[in-house]
């Protein structure tokens, strides 16, 4: 028993130095780009990581200082800001200019909505923040934990597109899943603050605005944009573009496809422990 912990421990160890790796040769490209090739736009990174690594610190200063409660309570920090921006940046865009062509492939690939570079740099930081802070506190599981490849993905994706000033805005409508990461990290705030009573008005109401935002602000999205992409092919110039985005999505809709497993079944769950709770009243 004691030889298989040491076992797990030591390949938790080697998957939280490659993934440290990783975190570490982003930074450094960054501050490249910032310092070397004067990229002052992607100070927004910088200002994104401060920000949310500052919230850690007054949460875990003065509410909690359990690390996954932390951990949590920044992520939905993250996702309302982001929820909120992307909104925003949309109707913008369509009270401004209208939505006729704003889908059109010359917009999404080469085209930057007003504020659009600024909010894929900000929630690239809070990313970057994100993946240290769970390498830090452990809080992950697994031989490749599917939160910090998520992560991994995320920052490649956006930093190049970054870099390179193209799918800006393809890549803001990805971020319309954050509506539904809102509600995943309220439930998680809500369980563990003890609140967990599946007939009560408030988490049935959670319930039906997770699943309503899983399926259409995350899975149908994802999928329009995987469709989009396919669709317009044709119409990449040769380069790295097409190729980093289709990973991206299949990326993304794998994880999709696995998150969805996990919401029914701790929907089951919290049906199957209320309801025998009910039975032995």
């Amino acid at each position: 028993m004691a030889r298989t912990t040491s076992q797990n421990q030591n390949e938790k160890n080697k998957v939280g130095a490659f993934f440290l790796a990783t975190l570490i040769l982003w930074f450094v490209s960054v501050l490249f780009e910032i310092f070397f090739n004067k990229r002052t736009e992607l100070l927004w990174i910088v200002a994104g990581a401060c920000l949310f690594q500052i919230a850690n610190w007054v949460i875990r200063s003065f509410v909690s200082r359990d690390p996954l409660f932390v951990n949590t309570s920044v992520s939905l920090l993250h996702s309302t800001i982001i929820s909120v921006s992307v909104v925003s940046i949309l109707v913008n865009q369509c009270l401004k200019n209208g939505s006729d062509g704003m889908f059109e492939h010359s917009q999404l690939v080469g085209g930057t909505w007003e504020w659009a570079y600024a909010a894929l740099c900000f929630s690239c930081g809070y990313f970057a923040y994100d993946q240290l802070d769970m390498l830090f506190y452990r809080l992950y599981s697994g031989l490749i934990p599917s939160i910090l490849v998520h992560h991994l993905i995320l920052l490649v994706c956006f930093t190049l597109a970054l870099y390179r000033n193209v799918t800006i805005n393809y890549l803001i409508l990805t971020l319309v899943c954050e509506l539904h990461s809102i509600f995943l990290h309220v439930r998680k705030v809500r369980r563990m603050a003890g609140i967990r009573n599946a007939k009560s008005t408030i988490v049935r109401i959670e319930w039906v605005l997770n699943w309503l935002t899983f399926i259409f602000a995350r899975s149908l999205t994802h999928i329009l944009i995987t469709v989009k992409l396919l669709a317009d092919a044709p119409k990449f110039e040769k380069g790295v573009e097409l190729p980093l985005a289709l990973f991206g999505m299949a990326g993304m809709n794998i994880i999709n496809v696995g998150l969805g497993i996990d919401l029914f079944n701790a929907f089951e769950r919290e049906k199957s422990s209320e309801n025998s709770n009910h039975h032995g009243e």
